[in-house]
């Protein structure tokens, strides 16, 4: 009799073991990723779509500073500049004039929760997503789920993977197109150039 009982327990509170489990590997990764106040990575950017016949595949360069947002510079098969800074997300083009992004919202969501993680927080995340980590601290994994009906209508969720530095980004749709984003050569930023502190800084 006292079989069952035991593995009744245990089934119980299995969920409650993984949830802590989960939450560890959470603050754990965290802690690590908030230790880099600005960083830099190469991106190769692959988005598949149902309707197309070929993915779309671009490469450029992502600085990310803490407090302040992320700068991505597209440089094949075009030249693009986005800037990234919590609500504000412009268009950057190659004399430096600023052109703000209209309809934009799914961008700003999914950017305030990247920059949010990227800078050890998980508030931001929490709020509009149920966050699921698995791995070790040495190779992990987060899979974000939208709770909004109305997000989730349109996203199905997105995977981060990493290990010290963030290494990748899985965003799928629920229409079946897929956005992979792969980061290379991840460092600290070093000094910035001009242009990317009047976009993140707001000054020369």
């Amino acid at each position: 009799m006292r079989r069952p009982v035991i593995l009744l327990l245990l089934c119980l509170l299995a969920p409650f073991v993984r949830a802590q489990a989960d939450d560890a590997l959470l603050q754990n990764v965290l802690a690590g990723l908030g230790r880099h106040d600005a960083v830099r990575a190469d991106f190769t950017q692959t988005r598949s779509n149902p309707a197309l016949d070929k993915p779309q595949v671009s490469a450029g360069q992502l600085l990310f500073v803490l407090g302040h947002g992320m700068l991505w510079q597209t440089t094949t098969p075009y030249r693009e500049t986005l800037a990234l800074t919590g609500n504000r997300n412009v268009r950057i083009d190659a004399d430096g004039k600023a052109t703000p992004m209209h309809g934009d919202r799914g961008i700003s969501q999914v950017s305030q929760m990247l920059q949010g993680l990227l800078g050890g927080k998980l508030d931001e995340a929490r709020r509009q997503f149920n966050v699921e980590a698995s791995g070790t601290p040495a190779q992990w994994t987060l899979r974000f789920v939208p709770k909004q009906a109305r997000m989730a209508q349109v996203l199905a969720g997105i995977t981060l993977a990493g290990s010290d530095y963030l290494q990748g980004i899985a965003i799928a749709m629920q229409d079946g197109s897929r956005t992979e984003i792969r980061f290379e050569h991840t460092r600290d930023a070093g000094p910035l150039t001009a242009l990317e502190r009047r976009a993140l800084l707001g000054r020369p």
